[in-house]
């Protein structure tokens, strides 16, 4: 590099010899910032999510690319936040795509002694299998003189105090769905 293009690639000579004297613009640009671009760009979609940290409900910005999550932001269009999250909800993305998230289950099956590992897939499948299997066997369509009660005896649900109204209200759509009538907060007790 010669003496002229070592005093071209120098910010301060650029902001007073070219059309940026304000050196806000082209003047103030090195190649690598040049060459940066959003993280956002690569993404083929955006889905709109709500942050799951706490019970304000911010909306987020969730950027897909490949099927797999490239970044978080907030959501500007939310009434809630427009667009800003606290720290914790800024972070979202490493609860998504961090090293530490657990991608297995632990899985000791009756009467076993050993626990064996299973893919998240499966493991969700068995519970599925599991809560379909206690509706139809605990299933009563009618009672003993005939009166439709179309419900399950055979599931329950229990909620603790640290779920917010909305964990609340779709654990009470979704127990209501499957015909449950036992269906409780240690709250309200």
């Amino acid at each position: 590099m010669g003496p002229r293009q070592w005093l071209e690639s120098w910010p301060v000579y650029r902001q007073l010899t070219g059309t940026d004297p304000l050196g806000r613009g082209k003047a103030a640009e090195s190649p690598r910032s040049e060459a940066l671009a959003p993280r956002t760009a690569s993404a083929d979609r955006v889905a709109k999510s709500v942050c799951p940290y706490c019970a304000v409900g911010c909306g987020q910005q969730v950027f897909v690319s490949g099927e797999k999550v490239v970044q978080i932001e907030g959501d500007p269009h939310s009434p809630i936040s427009r667009g800003r999250l606290c720290p914790k909800g800024s972070a979202s993305k490493q609860l998504v795509t961090g090293p530490q998230r657990e991608q297995k289950v632990r899985y000791r099956a009756p009467y076993a002694t050993e626990w064996t590992e299973l893919d998240l897939a499966t493991a969700m499948d068995m519970v599925a299998d599991r809560v379909l299997d206690a509706r139809r066997k605990g299933w009563q369509d009618t009672d003993s003189r005939g009166k439709p009660l179309r419900r399950t005896m055979g599931l329950a649900s229990l909620g603790g105090a640290t779920l917010d109204n909305e964990e609340n209200y779709l654990i009470k759509k979704l127990f209501t769905a499957l015909g449950a009538i036992q269906i409780e907060n240690q709250a309200r007790i």
